[in-house]
Formats: C-alpha cells, sequence, structure tokens
C-alpha cells in the first residue's frame, strides 16, 4: 500500500508538473503576443525560453543576408562578460550547423559534437545544449540556442517540445511585431515625404532642403549619422554635400572617390550594408575613415538607371543593427529624395538662366557704354599730345594715362568674355561661377564667409580635368579648415598664368602642430596634384594660421575640352 501510495504521489507530482510548464508556457505565449516592439519582443522571447527549460544561459541569433548572424540577443551573462567575449558569434560551429539544417538539436556534451569549434577567450564554459529554429512564415528568422540546465541535468524530450512550441508561437509574435514596424516606418516615411514636398512647394533653398533631408532621415531611423554624397563633376568621385548627427561637421565636404562605398552604389545602383563600417576592409577612404561607425547602410538616391546620390545611414560602433523594414524604408525615401534633388537641380537652372539674363545685359551695357567712353577719351588724351611737345613731363603722365586706359579696356573686355561665355558649349558652367558657387557653399561649413580672388583666364585656358580637380581641392581644403583650424576668416585665390594653375587657401587659425607628422587628410590633395604633374606645399602663417598651396602646371596649348 506504501509503494502504491508513492507512485500515486510521484504521478500527481508529475501532472502538477506538467500542468505547471503549460500554464508557463500559456503565460510566455501570452507575454510575447502582447509585445509589439521588436527590440523588446526579442528579448522577452530568450528571457522566457530561459524560464521554461530552466536553463543558465540563452541566445537568439537573428539571421541576415547569406545566412550569417547580424544580431545576437543574450540572457544570463553581464555585460561584462559580452564585453570579454567581443563580436557576437557570425554562425560557425554548432550555431552554424542550425543555420545550415534548420531543425531541434539537443546535446549531453557540447564540446564532444563534431561540428564544435569551441569558445572564444573569455566566453565561459558550456556543457549541455538546446537549440531550436524560429520560423516566421516560410522563412527562418534565426534560431534560440539554450545552454546548461540548472543543477547539472541534462535537457529531455519535454524541454525540446516546450521549446518548439515557444519558438512557434514566437514566429507569429515576430511577424506580428514586423508587421506593425512596418506600419510606422510607412507612416513616418509619408510624413517626411508630405513634409519634403510642402517645402519645395514653398521654395526652400536647395542647400536647406537637402539638409532638412538628412536630418529627416535620422529622425526616422534613430541613427547617429546621416550622410547624402552627391556627385562631382563628370567623374566617379562624389562628395558630402549634407549630413546629420553628432559627427557631422567631421564628414560634410569629404570627398569620397570611385574606391568607396558610397562610389560603388552611386555606380550600380544596390544597397550596400555592413555590420561593422569601420572594421570592414571595403570602407577604406569613405566617411568611415574620419568618425569611428558601426552598423551602417547605403541606399541609391533615385532609380537603378538614374541614380542622382548616394544615402549613408550608421550608428556608432558598438549600436544596435539596421532592420530590414528600416532599410526598405529609407530607400523608398530615397526616390522622393530624388524628385527634392530634381526639383532642387531645375530651380537652380531658373536661376543660372535668370543671372545669365542679368549677365548679357551687364556685359552689353560695359561694352556699349564704358569701353566706348574710355576709348574716346584715351583718344582724346592722345590728340592732346601733339599739342605739349614742349613739356616732357606732361607727355610722360598723359602717355602713362592712355596706356592705363588701355590695360583697363583689356581687363573690361575679359570681363565681358566671361560674363557672355559663362556656359561652355558642351554644357560645362564656367569656373568662375563654380568657384564663386563653392567659395558661397563653404560659407555654410565655416560658418563666415571666405574671401574669393580669381585671377587669369580660368573660363578659357583651364582644361575640363583640371577644373574638376581644383574644385575638388578647394571643397577638401575648406572642410579640412573648417574641421581643425578654428578660423575665423580663410582667403581663397585661384589663378591661371601661362604655365601654371594654382590655388592658395589661407586662414588665421591655430596652425600646423609640429607634434603631427602623419597628415593623412591630404593625401588626397597630394594624388590630384601627383596625377597633374604638380605639386602640394603646406605652410605655417604669421602670427598664426595655415597656408595650403596647390599648383599643377597647364597644358601648352590651352585645350579645355
Amino acid at each position: 500500500m506504501d509503494a502504491l501510495l508513492d507512485e500515486l504521489q510521484e504521478h500527481v507530482q508529475r501532472v502538477r508538473g506538467g500542468r505547471d510548464r503549460m500554464q508557463t508556457l500559456l503565460d510566455a505565449v501570452v507575454a510575447i503576443g502582447s509585445d509589439l516592439n521588436l527590440e523588446d519582443l526579442l528579448r522577452r522571447i530568450v528571457q522566457s525560453a530561459v524560464d521554461l527549460v530552466d536553463a543558465e544561459y540563452g541566445a537568439l541569433g537573428v539571421l541576415g543576408a547569406e545566412g550569417r548572424i547580424r544580431q545576437f540577443i543574450t540572457v544570463g551573462m553581464d555585460e561584462e562578460a559580452v564585453a570579454r567575449i567581443g563580436h557576437y558569434p557570425e554562425g560557425h560551429g554548432i550555431l552554424g550547423l542550425l543555420i545550415r539544417e534548420p531543425r531541434s538539436l539537443r546535446l549531453e556534451e557540447l564540446g564532444a559534437h563534431p561540428e564544435s569549434v569551441g569558445f572564444p577567450p573569455g566566453h565561459p564554459p558550456m556543457r549541455t545544449f538546446l537549440g531550436t529554429p524560429v520560423q516566421v512564415g516560410e522563412k527562418i528568422f534565426g534560431n534560440l540556442y539554450l545552454t546548461d540546465k540548472r543543477g547539472g541535468r541534462q535537457f529531455d524530450s519535454d524541454d525540446e517540445a516546450v521549446l518548439r512550441s515557444l519558438a512557434a508561437a514566437a514566429g507569429v509574435a515576430i511577424d506580428n511585431a514586423r508587421l506593425y514596424d512596418e506600419s510606422r516606418h510607412r507612416e513616418r516615411q509619408l510624413a517626411a515625404g508630405a513634409d519634403l514636398v510642402r517645402a519645395l512647394l514653398f521654395g526652400e533653398p536647395p542647400a536647406r532642403t537637402l539638409r532638412s533631408l538628412a536630418d529627416t532621415v535620422r529622425e526616422m531611423t534613430g541613427a547617429d549619422l546621416v550622410t547624402l554624397a552627391l556627385p562631382m563633376g563628370r567623374g566617379e568621385d562624389l562628395v558630402v554635400e549634407t549630413a546629420a548627427g553628432p559627427t557631422a561637421d567631421r564628414v560634410l565636404g569629404l570627398t569620397l572617390t570611385a574606391t568607396t562605398l558610397a562610389a560603388k552604389v552611386y555606380a550600380t545602383g544596390q544597397t550596400i550594408s555592413s555590420d561593422a563600417l569601420s572594421d570592414d576592409p571595403r570602407s577604406a577612404g569613405g566617411s568611415a575613415s574620419a568618425v569611428p561607425l558601426g552598423p551602417a547602410f547605403f541606399v541609391p538616391v533615385g532609380s537603378q538607371e538614374h541614380v542622382r546620390g548616394v544615402l549613408q545611414v550608421a550608428n556608432a560602433p558598438g549600436g544596435a543593427p539596421f532592420s530590414e523594414a528600416v532599410v526598405d524604408m529609407v530607400r523608398s525615401f530615397g526616390d522622393q529624395a530624388a524628385l527634392a534633388l530634381e526639383i532642387a537641380e531645375h530651380r537652380r537652372d531658373a536661376e543660372q538662366f535668370t543671372l545669365l539674363g542679368d549677365r548679357d545685359r551687364i556685359a552689353r551695357d560695359l561694352h556699349d557704354l564704358v569701353i566706348q567712353r574710355l576709348f574716346a577719351d584715351g583718344l582724346s588724351l592722345q590728340a592732346v599730345l601733339g599739342r605739349v611737345n614742349d613739356r616732357p613731363d606732361t607727355v610722360d603722365r598723359i602717355e602713362r594715362v592712355v596706356d592705363d586706359l588701355d590695360d583697363t579696356i583689356k581687363v573690361i573686355r575679359s570681363t565681358i568674355f566671361g560674363l557672355q561665355h559663362g556656359d561652355r558649349p558642351n554644357g560645362r558652367t564656367s569656373l568662375r561661377s563654380r568657384l564663386a558657387a563653392l567659395a558661397d557653399e563653404a560659407g555654410t561649413t565655416l560658418g563666415f564667409a571666405p574671401a574669393l580672388r580669381m585671377t587669369g583666364l580660368l573660363d578659357t585656358d583651364v582644361p575640363a580635368q583640371h577644373a574638376d580637380h581644383l574644385l575638388a581641392v578647394l571643397r577638401e581644403a575648406v572642410s579640412n579648415t573648417a574641421r581643425h583650424a578654428g578660423a575665423t576668416s580663410v582667403e581663397i585665390a585661384a589663378e591661371a598664368t601661362e604655365q601654371l594653375l594654382r590655388l592658395t587657401v589661407a586662414d588665421n587659425g591655430r596652425g600646423l602642430d609640429p607634434a603631427v607628422t602623419r597628415r593623412s587628410g591630404l593625401a588626397n590633395l597630394r594624388a590630384r596634384a601627383e596625377e597633374l604633374g604638380g605639386n602640394l606645399a603646406l605652410a605655417g602663417r604669421e602670427p598664426s594660421g595655415t597656408l595650403l598651396e596647390w599648383t599643377v602646371p597647364l597644358p601648352p596649348d590651352g585645350d579645355s575640352a
């Protein structure tokens, strides 16, 4: 009778334990089903799995492109332990086995499995293992990993069944949370698009519209840094036209060569993502070279056939990765941004046509009124010379005045030529106009308007390739000055002689630091000079400041095609 009573009591305890576990499972399903914030939901799923099977450690590996783990959420380890381990696993060993073969896996000894690759330094020892995939619709979203059942026990078949049930419920909850997340992103996108259209209809300046666009994308994504890079001239290089975020001033105006990720997106029209941009070997020369960046993605602005620019969205190192919904939202918003850029271009064209009309009128007035009167005054003075031959000093002074009038007429004629030929026949804007526009833009970066001086036949004797290099050098030089010099005045001078094209940028900032011997920011400027057979010189100014001089030879025939 005692044996029967003990057996009955044990059976009752098993039934009661199963009932309690089932109630715990139902409570977990209800809890995760009521959470629509995806990040909170994923952590709650892991915590529920740990509680249900009484595990020491738990994790959820979210899968990204090419079956690699792009997000790893852990329970049971404090921040110090996670920091000691370093970067989360990418999907090798046992974790990779579940990715390749998405089905439940239960192990008595984790290290004894042939697929096991061991643990990195600083990782706590783990013995027993239980894993199962989390499926959302027809797609594997990720895998749940549980290790070390408490009390030194083994995971059993009941644990496996409970974990599979939780994973099934988690898949439904994740799908609902993603749908909710996408609807919220769509609302943000529609609101941002409406604000963008409103700004365009009310005639916001293009520079302010672009800055507003970057601010909007940063607000939509919660990113630490957003940049918009636009093409520079007809080459493959881009320049960061606007940026938003705490480190925006360090990348604004940065030149992005054809080897950077942004330039590749511009050339192909394809989105590119990175889990850790500063550590990505593909990111050399980009914004990650100027500021440390973590998870990031690049999307084209415009259609694949006609890309107008590239949006970069990035978080700081250690920041959360961006979900597919966020990437899709920014990619869709990029189409609206392309419309904004197109409207801004049309507005600039209209302003340019108005400016050209004014320049034609001024050139006509200079020719018809000023030059004719100066020419007449010169003839009158020459007529007076015959009457004062007996006064050599007077003759000498009159001849000097006549020579000065001739020089003035030459200068005015050169100015008229520049006014009348501001646009080349091949559709390129004159170099003088581009320099003036760039100096005007530099005022936003510097916080004050720089002084600009242009001498020589810049519009006729400077080839197109030299002009593009000159503008790129000026843009990066001004950007470097804004970031590092702390200057209150900047003087820009562009000069074209018969043999040389020279650009100087002088500031009154803090000057060169003698302790700094390596100046990687000037590498691009020096490379551009050497490509054209010229050189770059950097020197200090008195009492303070820096003088940058970029000089390249001009071809003897003055070909500007």
